[in-house]
């Protein structure tokens, strides 16, 4: 799925670049995958470089597909995977794809929804925090593109990674871990010079530039002697010494404005009565090369006919990318026959390109091309195209608008002057929450902030808010805000979830109100947020109903944990199972009972939480809760070790591993992991502990619990030098932890002179000995 490029000549100046290029792609080929990533200044040739790369690929057999980012806003989360993964979903067949995907696919369709054309129905995958459910979408994608590349190697270009979103940077920081053993290799494309040491691409480069498997090409101008090849593939004619000195000056070597210069001299030779050759008098008199590449790509636009212009103009303000159906719906005073003309006539002067594998989408040559014809805007002028193209994709989108949310959001953001604040209001709304129900969590903030600012509102104070709309807003900032700022900010996102209460409260909105209130937010030790917020929503909530059930299994949560209130946690207890069984919820009495064999264990009540998390194991044969399970049998087996009872522990980590494995949550299996590796070490089995926690390195390679236990591990079976290696890699990977009263922090505190105390000494290195202090710092006081 080559792309048309438009371009009049072959691919030249790039031989032993291509040659690297194609030598790796046969090291994918080969079952080694592989990233590239290919970073130049604008119109160095970077996409054509991939093209050629593509074209080769092709010719081995390999599938190959595109994908980009846009400098505008307005695309969807994730837009650069999406496009690749839509494409090949709409050509293969249901079967094959259920195979490929397996328990992914409801994962996946979160993020492209054409898979549930295809699979619909899939089975819906079990809650998990918004985080850990990231990573399970992540895992489902890369899953599947492993599961397409066995059949038939893979090739992945995504081009303008410069723009791409959050969330897609992450997801393309996820893989290389993922591809080590697989036939594929992805080709990322940058603008270097647009990416500073704060740009969010700077980081993801840094993590890539980790593994064996990424490669990085840097493209600069050609040299001279290539200069004459290009003038004369692209014009045959062979050019004077002089043209190429004057052509090379003017341009330094840049592919891209070379060929524009070159096509604009062409133009304007054959515009002449009789064809010339072109000589130096051509770029030093009347015809002088415009010191801009926008002047020259200008004069070209200048060439088309004004109907032309106009329609490129329009498509412009759509995006890089534009459909058909929505130009035609904007240019409504050409007959669509004309305006196929008119389109064509861009196609032929490679100012457009079909866009490949989608009837009826075209694209822009080169981000250039509408960057030209953006800035010959008025700003009055462009804010009225917006106001246009908003409007036409309502028109078009009505029964779906939500799968165009991030679209209509921008442009009426942009068309605000002219068409006020309501819709933009409304599609931020929409695009936040399409955002986060794909796990977007950073694009989603951008929308619901935008919103609250259209309507006046301040995103973290106290002002009251004025209607249900700005409520919903605050609602889906504190979700998002949750997802986003650590659970040492709980305080900026309850600020949030209080606002909107607060308003659902006053308005007597009780459905809404006990929403926000029972939103599952992470429930800490010492972290004092939640108590107040779920206190108040209980006295709206009919005593006996479901809802104050459900509430009363967070108050749990809140009184034992946040307050250290263990009879208040038990009151709240004994109420919620009494409603919960009442109501024969018996997915509710699995929550309840793995909260309180929760609240149990940290105020060392160990018999509690043994005997309440069997009692979740049973209740799992009869609701499928498979978290809850997972938690009850993580805490009842810690408290069985705690009391001595490692025979009864083991099975519970054998089970917690195995459920967790089907939950698909990374943070639960390197839990079960851990609970293994100290099963078997309270056995004594140090092989089987260095085991256990291999594999659980090996899904969370930065995890502190299986750190310190393997560093302890090394010790005590007098493996000195791997001790100090684990430790190093546990300090290094404390540095990634927030700052502040974390278990991490002050497990670490206490394992460092635990390590001291098997060993008989501090022989430890520099950068381990520096770390006591820090984090003794952060241990709560």
């Amino acid at each position: 799925m080559n792309p048309r490029t438009g371009a009049a000549s072959p691919f030249v100046g790039r031989q032993g670049q291509m040659a690297d290029l194609k030598a790796t792609l046969d090291e994918a080929l080969s079952g080694q995958g592989r990233i590239v990533m290919i970073a130049g200044e604008p119109g160095i040739g970077k996409t054509r470089i991939a093209q050629e790369l593509a074209s080769h690929a092709e010719s081995l057999s390999v599938q190959t597909f595109w994908g980009w980012s846009h400098e505008q806003e307005g695309a969807p989360p994730y837009w650069p995977w999406v496009q690749p993964i839509r494409s090949y979903v709409q050509r293969t067949d249901a079967e094959s794809l259920r195979d490929q995907m397996g328990p992914g696919a409801a994962d996946i369709c979160e993020v492209i929804p054409e898979v549930r054309d295809r699979l619909p129905d899939p089975e819906p995958p079990p809650a998990l925090e918004p985080q850990q459910a990231r990573f399970r979408l992540f895992d489902s994608i890369a899953t599947f593109l492993r599961n397409v590349a066995q059949s038939q190697p893979l090739l992945l270009v995504l081009d303008h990674l410069q723009w791409a979103d959050h969330p897609s940077l992450m997801l393309l920081e996820f893989l290389p871990r993922q591809m080590v053993d697989s036939r594929i290799m992805l080709v990322g494309i940058y603008r270097d010079v647009e990416v500073t040491h704060d740009h969010p691409l700077t980081d993801t480069l840094a993590r890539l530039a980790r593994s064996d498997s990424y490669r990085r090409e840097v493209l600069v101008g050609l040299e001279n002697e290539h200069v004459g090849e290009l003038i004369q593939d692209i014009s045959a004619i062979e050019p004077t010494q002089q043209l190429v000195q004057a052509i090379y000056g003017h341009t330094e070597g840049n592919p891209f404005f070379m060929t524009e210069v070159i096509r604009l001299l062409g133009e304007r030779n054959r515009a002449t009565a009789e064809p010339q050759e072109y000589g130096i008098e051509d770029v030093v008199g009347g015809l002088e090369i415009p010191q801009s590449v926008l002047e020259v790509i200008g004069e070209r636009l200048n060439r088309l006919s004004g109907e032309c212009v106009g329609v490129l103009t329009t498509a412009a303000v759509i995006g890089r990318q534009f459909d058909f159906k929505l130009l035609r719906k904007l240019s409504e005073e050409f007959t669509e026959t004309r305006l196929l003309e008119l389109v064509d006539q861009a196609l032929d002067a490679h100012i457009l390109q079909e866009a490949p594998d989608q009837p009826d989408r075209y694209q822009f040559s080169h981000a250039l091309v509408q960057q030209t014809l953006l800035e010959r805007l008025s700003t009055s002028r462009k804010v009225r195209l917006h106001a246009l193209v908003g409007e036409a994709l309502e028109t078009l989108y009505e029964e779906h608008p939500q799968e165009h949310a991030s679209e209509l959001a921008h442009h009426f953001f942009e068309a605000a002057a002219v068409s006020g604040t309501e819709k933009l209001v409304r599609y931020s709304q929409l695009a936040g929450e399409q955002a986060l129900a794909a796990y977007a969590h950073e694009e989603a903030l951008g929308h619901f902030q935008r919103g609250l600012i259209a309507k006046d509102l301040d995103v973290e104070g106290l002002m009251p808010v004025p209607d249900a709309e700005a409520a919903a807003l605050l609602f889906g900032l504190g979700r998002t805000q949750a997802a986003t700022v650590g659970r040492q900010k709980l305080d900026v996102v309850f600020t949030s979830l209080n606002r909107a209460f607060d308003f659902y409260a006053e308005t007597h909105d009780l459905g809404h109100a006990i929403g926000v209130a029972g939103y599952p937010m992470p429930i800490l030790p010492g972290h004092r947020v939640a108590e107040q917020l779920v206190a108040r929503a209980l006295q709206l909530a009919p005593p006996d109903s479901l809802e104050a059930g459900r509430l009363l299994s967070r108050y749990i949560l809140v009184m034992g944990l946040e307050e250290g209130d263990y009879q208040g946690a038990i009151e709240a207890f004994d109420r919620a199972v009494t409603i919960a069984q009442r109501n024969g919820d018996v997915a509710l009495e699995m929550r309840i009972l793995a909260y309180g064999s929760m609240v149990d264990f940290w105020h060392l009540q160990w018999q509690g939480t043994v005997a309440k998390g069997l009692r979740v194991v049973e209740l799992a044969r009869q609701a499928e809760d498979q978290l809850s399970e997972v938690s009850a049998r993580f805490w009842a087996g810690v408290a069985l070790l705690g009391i001595g009872d490692s025979e009864r522990a083991q099975p519970h980590a054998a089970e917690m591993l195995s459920a967790a494995v089907r939950l698909r949550d990374r943070y639960q299996q390197a839990t079960a992991h851990w609970f293994n590796e100290m099963a078997s070490i309270y056995k004594g089995d140090w092989q089987a502990a260095k085991d256990s926690s291999e594999r659980g390195l090996s899904v969370s390679p930065s995890d502190t619990r299986l750190l310190g236990t393997r560093m302890l591990t090394e010790h005590e079976v007098g493996n000195t030098t791997e001790g100090h290696r684990y430790l190093e890699q546990l300090v290094e990977a404390l540095r990634l932890v927030t700052p502040g009263p974390r278990y991490d922090h002050g497990s670490t505190a206490l394992l460092i002179p635990m390590v001291a105390r098997i060993t008989g000494g501090v022989d430890l290195s520099p950068a381990v000995l520096n770390y006591p202090k820090v984090a003794v710092e952060n241990v709560p006081r």
